[in-house]
C-alpha cells in the first residue's frame, strides 16, 4: 500500500511526521498526506473517511489547514453508527467554532442525536453543542436540552447542565426557562450533577435578576443544608480529598452563596451560621483545606455586613500569611487589600506580619505587601511605619528599592504632620536611596524648604552632615547645593539652630568645599553640574573672602565641552570680576515657592492662572486655540503620540518648559524704569538659534542665563549694563527665517466659516454631582470633515465656579481647536452657562467616530476642583 494513500493508519502518518528532521520535511509529508486525503474526500470513500478525519485533525493541531474536511465531519455525524459519530463530534468541535456557517447545517443533526435512544450518541451530541453552540443553535435546541435535565441517567444530567450553562450564555433571555430545573438539581445527591447544577445556578443568577431573586427565595435554605451536610459528612473514599469530603462542591456551594449574599441581608442572615462553621471547622494543614477557607474568607467579604464573621475571615488571612506557601501568603495578601475598605481596623491588628511580607525573598510579596502597607498608613501610624520602611530601605535589595522608595515619599508627602518630620524623613530617603528619587520629590523638598522660614538653618545643617556620608547620592547632593547657595550664610553662622541639634562648626571654606566636590565629581551629570556653577555665583557674594577661590573654580569650566556649562563659566565670571556692583542683587534669595501652585503642576493641572518671573499672576485667556504652537509640541515630543493635546493657552507649553512668560502683551519691570518685552515668537527663534529676535534687555538675570549666541555675546551686553539707562535692540532677520520656521510666527487670525449643513441631537457630554457640559453639532458648508462643536456647561451647585478652564484632546487622526470661553465665571443653580466652540476635523470620516478627553478646572469657593472624563457618544457619521 503506498504509505501516504488515503487508508494509511494515524499512528502510522504520526510515525512519518515525527521521523521528519527538518520542517521543509514536515511540511511535504503533511502536503501529500493532504492531497491523498482530499483525492478520497473526492471520491466520496466511506471506507476510510472516520480514518481520514482522526489524520486532519492531527494536522490541524500541528497547525496546518484543513477547512477542505469540515463537510466530512457532518457526514460522519450523519452516520447512524457510534464510533463514525464520536469521530464526527470530535472533527467538529477541533475544526470548527460557533462562526462557521457550516454550523446551521449541523443542527438538525444534533437535535435527533438528543432525541436518540442510545444514551451514549445523545452525551456526545450535548458535549458538542456545549462547546460550539452558537445563539441560533442555542434558541432552536434549548427545549431538548432543558427535558434531558430531567433525564435518568445522573451523566446525562450532568453533560445537559454544562450545556445549559452554555446556552443562557449566549441567549441570557432563555434563563427563565431553566430556573425550575436547575433549582430541582440542588437536590441531587449525585455529586457530580449537583457541582454542575450549582454551577448552573451561578451562572444564571449573573445574567438574570429574575433568577437570582427566585433562587434567594426557594433555594437558600437548601444550599445551606446541603454545605452543612457537606462539611459534617464522614469518609466516603470516592470523594475524598486530602481526608476533605469533596472540596470541589465546597468552593462552588461557596460561590453561589456569595452571589445570593451579595445586597441582601435576609439571605446573609441566613447562612452566618454555616460560614462560621466551615471557617472554624476546616483544616488549615492542608492545600484543599486551604481553598475552602480562602472561598469561605471571599463570601464572608462579599455578603452583607457582619462585624464578627469579618473579623473571623480577616484572622484567617492572618493565619495565610505565617503560612510557608508562597501562593497562600500571596492570595492572602490580595484578600486583605479588598478587605481594608470593610474593615480597617482588623487587618491593622496583623500589620506587624505584613510588614515582614515587606522584607519576604519573594519579589511579588514583597510588592503586593507594600501596597498593602501604603493602604493601612494613617495619621496615627505614619511615623511607626515610615520608620520601619526606612530602616528596611537600607537592607532591601537594589531592585525593590525603587518601589520601596516611591512608596516611602508618596507616604511621607500625603501624611506629614509638621514639616521638620517631613524633612528629616526626606533626607534619610535621600542619604539611602537618592538615586531612585525621582525628579518632582526631591523638587517638592526644596519647595518646601523654601516655605519653611524657620528651618532654614536646620535645613541646610542637615544636609551638609548628610552629603558628608552619603556623597554618592546625586539627588541628595543636588538638594544640598541648592541650599548652601541660599542659605550658605546661616550654614557658616550657626543661625537658627534649634533645640533639638548637635552644635556643629562649618567654616566659609567647609561650604565651597562641598560645592567643589560635587561639580568635580566624575559622575556628577549637566544638571547637578549647572546647579554648581550657580551656588558657586551665589557663594561668591555670601562669602567675600572666598570670590578668588569661587572665581577659579568656575573658570575651570570655560573651556568645557559642555556649551551649557561653558556659557555659564563665561557668564559668571565676567559676573564675579567684572560687575561686583549688580552681583549682590542678581543673587539674591529666590522668594518663596508657592506650594499649592507647585502641587497643582505636579498633579498634571494646568492653573489658569500662571505666574510670571516676578511672582505676580498673569491671567491667560480661556480656550485659545493650538495652531502654532504645534510644530514645535511636535518636534519637542512634549505632548503624547497618542493623545495631542490642544492648549487652551498660546504657548502654555513652553511657559512650562522654559519658566518664562511668553505672553506678547505681557512685560517684565526691571531697574524701576526699564522694561523688556518678549514675544513667544522670539523666545522660540532664541531657543532654537535662527535668526537674532528684537529685545531691548537690562535685564542682567536674563541675559546671564539666557541660552544666547555664544558666550561673548552675553559678555558684551553685561559690559554695557553700567549705564541704568542703556538699551540693546537687534533687528530681526529676513522673512526666508520666518518661512523656515513654517508657522511659527505669530497666530494668524482663523476665518470663520459659515457653518450649516445637516443636523445632529445633542448629547450630554459630561456630567457630575456639581457640573454639565452638552455638545451640539454642526458642519462647515463645503468641508464635511470638520465638525464645530458647541459646548455649554451648567453649574448645578449652589456655589459660583471661578477660573473656569476646559480643555481637551484627541487621537492623532483627529484635529482639534479651541475658540476662548464666553467667560471664566459660571453662575451658581444654572442661572446662566459659560459656552464655548470646538472645531474637530476628522480625517478618518466615515471609518472611525469621535473620540475625546476632557478637563474642566475651576475654583469653587476658594477651592482648586479638576474634574475629567472621556466621551466617545459621539454620532457616528461626525
Amino acid at each position: 500500500m503506498n504509505p501516504f494513500s488515503s487508508g494509511t493508519r494515524l499512528r502510522d502518518m504520526i510515525r512519518a511526521i515525527r521521523a521528519s528532521k527538518t520542517a521543509a520535511e514536515e511540511r511535504a509529508v503533511v502536503r501529500k498526506e493532504c492531497a491523498a486525503i482530499r483525492a478520497a474526500i473526492s471520491e466520496n470513500d466511506q471506507d476510510y473517511r472516520h480514518r481520514n478525519l482522526a489524520k486532519l485533525m492531527f494536522i490541524h493541531m500541528l497547525g496546518y489547514p484543513t477547512h477542505f474536511g469540515q463537510m466530512e465531519c457532518l457526514k460522519l455525524i450523519a452516520h447512524p453508527g457510534f464510533p463514525e459519530k464520536r469521530i464526527g463530534y470530535l472533527g467538529l468541535m477541533l475544526l470548527l467554532d460557533e462562526r462557521q456557517e457550516v454550523l446551521m447545517l449541523v443542527t438538525n443533526s444534533i437535535k435527533q442525536d438528543l432525541n436518540h435512544t442510545n444514551q451514549y450518541i445523545v452525551g456526545l451530541a450535548l458535549c458538542a453543542l456545549g462547546n460550539i453552540c452558537s445563539a441560533e443553535m442555542a434558541r432552536d435546541l434549548a427545549p431538548e436540552v432543558e427535558r434531558l435535565l430531567q433525564f435518568r441517567d445522573p451523566n446525562i444530567r450532568k453533560k445537559a447542565a454544562l450545556c445549559s450553562i452554555r446556552i443562557i450564555k449566549k441567549v441570557p433571555e432563555l434563563a427563565e426557562n431553566f430556573m425550575n430545573p436547575a433549582a430541582a438539581l440542588l437536590k441531587e445527591k449525585h455529586h457530580g450533577v449537583l457541582l454542575t447544577g450549582v454551577q448552573l445556578c451561578t451562572d444564571m443568577c449573573k445574567v438574570s435578576t429574575e433568577a437570582l431573586e427566585y433562587f434567594r427565595k426557594k433555594c437558600i435554605d437548601g444550599l445551606v443544608k446541603v454545605l452543612k451536610d457537606l462539611s459534617n459528612s464522614p469518609y466516603a473514599p470516592e470523594y475524598d480529598v486530602s481526608g476533605i469530603t469533596d472540596p470541589f462542591l465546597h468552593v462552588r456551594l461557596l460561590k453561589l452563596l456569595s452571589v445570593l449574599g451579595q445586597g441582601d441581608a435576609d439571605t446573609s442572615d441566613a447562612m452566618n451560621d454555616i460560614l462560621a462553621q466551615v471557617s472554624t471547622k476546616t483544616e488549615s494543614n492542608k492545600n484543599a483545606g486551604n481553598a475552602i477557607l480562602y472561598e469561605c474568607v471571599a463570601t464572608t467579604m462579599s455578603i452583607e455586613d457582619n462585624s464578627g464573621l469579618r473579623v473571623l475571615a480577616i484572622n484567617i488571612l492572618g493565619r495565610f500569611l505565617s503560612s510557608r506557601d508562597n501562593n497562600i501568603r500571596y492570595v492572602a495578601l490580595n484578600m486583605l487589600m479588598k478587605a481594608i475598605s470593610l474593615d480597617s481596623q482588623a487587618v491593622q491588628r496583623h500589620r506587624a506580619t505584613i510588614l515582614e511580607c515587606v522584607k519576604d525573598s519573594d519579589a511579588s510579596i514583597r510588592k503586593r505587601a507594600l501596597e498593602l502597607v501604603y493602604l493601612l498608613v494613617n495619621k496615627s501610624n505614619v511615623k511607626s511605619l515610615t520608620k520601619e520602611l526606612i530602616d528596611y530601605l537600607e537592607v532591601s535589595d537594589p531592585e525593590f528599592k525603587g518601589d520601596l522608595t516611591s512608596k516611602i515619599c508618596s507616604i511621607v508627602e500625603k501624611f506629614s504632620l509638621e514639616k521638620i518630620w517631613y524633612i528629616d524623613q526626606m533626607l534619610k530617603v535621600l542619604s539611602e536611596a537618592g538615586k531612585f528619587v525621582k525628579a518632582e520629590v526631591w523638587h517638592s523638598l526644596i519647595v518646601v524648604i523654601t516655605n519653611a522660614s524657620n528651618l532654614h538653618g536646620y535645613s541646610v545643617r542637615s544636609l551638609y552632615k548628610a552629603v558628608q556620608t552619603a556623597h554618592e547620592q546625586e539627588t541628595l547632593i543636588r538638594v544640598t547645593v541648592w541650599c548652601i547657595g541660599e542659605y550658605g550664610e546661616m550654614l557658616v553662622n550657626n543661625s537658627g539652630v534649634l533645640d533639638i541639634e548637635d552644635p556643629i562648626t562649618v567654616t566659609e571654606a567647609d561650604a565651597v568645599d562641598v560645592v567643589e566636590t560635587a561639580i568635580g565629581r566624575h559622575s556628577s551629570d549637566l544638571t547637578t553640574q549647572a546647579m554648581c556653577l550657580i551656588s558657586l555665583l551665589k557663594l561668591s557674594s555670601h562669602f567675600p573672602s572666598c570670590s578668588k577661590r569661587i572665581n577659579d573654580i568656575i573658570f575651570q569650566y570655560k573651556g568645557s565641552l559642555v556649551l551649557e556649562l561653558q556659557q555659564r563659566a563665561m557668564e559668571f565670571n565676567s559676573v564675579i570680576g567684572k560687575h561686583s556692583k549688580i552681583r549682590s542683587s542678581l543673587v539674591e534669595r529666590m522668594p518663596v515657592l508657592d506650594e499649592a501652585t507647585y502641587s497643582g503642576r505636579k498633579a498634571g493641572s494646568v492653573s489658569p492662572s500662571v505666574l510670571t518671573s516676578q511672582g505676580a499672576p498673569l491671567k491667560l485667556p480661556n480656550g485659545v486655540a493650538k495652531p502654532t504652537s504645534a510644530p514645535l509640541i511636535d518636534l519637542l515630543d512634549i505632548s503624547s503620540d497618542d493623545i495631542p493635546a490642544a492648549s487652551p493657552s498660546d504657548g502654555n507649553f513652553l511657559q512650562d518648559l522654559l519658566g518664562v512668560d511668553l505672553s506678547p502683551a505681557s512685560s517684565q519691570q526691571v531697574s524701576g524704569t526699564n522694561q523688556i518685552q518678549k514675544s513667544g515668537t522670539d523666545v522660540l527663534l532664541d531657543l532654537l538659534s535662527i535668526g537674532t529676535p528684537p529685545a531691548q534687555s537690562s535685564s542682567p538675570a536674563l541675559d546671564i542665563l539666557s541660552s544666547g549666541q555664544n558666550g561673548k555675546r552675553s559678555v558684551d551686553l553685561l559690559d554695557k549694563l553700567a549705564s541704568p539707562s542703556a538699551q540693546v535692540s537687534t533687528p530681526l532677520g529676513s522673512s526666508s527665517v520666518m518661512n523656515l520656521l513654517d508657522g511659527f510666527g505669530s497666530n494668524p487670525s482663523v476665518p470663520v466659516a459659515k457653518v450649516n449643513g445637516p443636523t445632529y441631537p445633542s448629547i450630554v457630554a459630561f456630567e457630575s454631582s456639581s457640573l454639565k457640559a452638552t455638545f451640539s453639532f454642526s458642519k462647515e458648508s463645503g468641508n464635511p470633515q470638520t465638525t464645530v462643536i458647541e459646548a455649554q456647561f451648567i453649574n448645578k451647585s449652589p456655589n459660583i465656579f471661578s477660573g473656569f478652564l476646559f480643555q481637551a484632546a484627541v487621537p492623532k487622526f483627529l484635529q482639534l481647536q479651541l475658540e476662548p470661553a464666553s467667560s471664566i465665571t459660571l453662575p451658581a443653580s444654572g442661572n446662566g452657562s459659560i459656552t464655548q466652540k470646538l472645531r474637530v476635523s476628522n480625517s478618518q470620516q466615515g471609518k472611525k467616530s469621535l473620540i475625546m478627553r476632557i478637563r474642566i478646572s475651576y475654583k469653587m469657593n476658594d477651592k482648586d476642583i479638576l474634574e475629567e472624563g472621556q466621551i466617545s457618544n459621539f454620532p457616528r457619521d461626525l
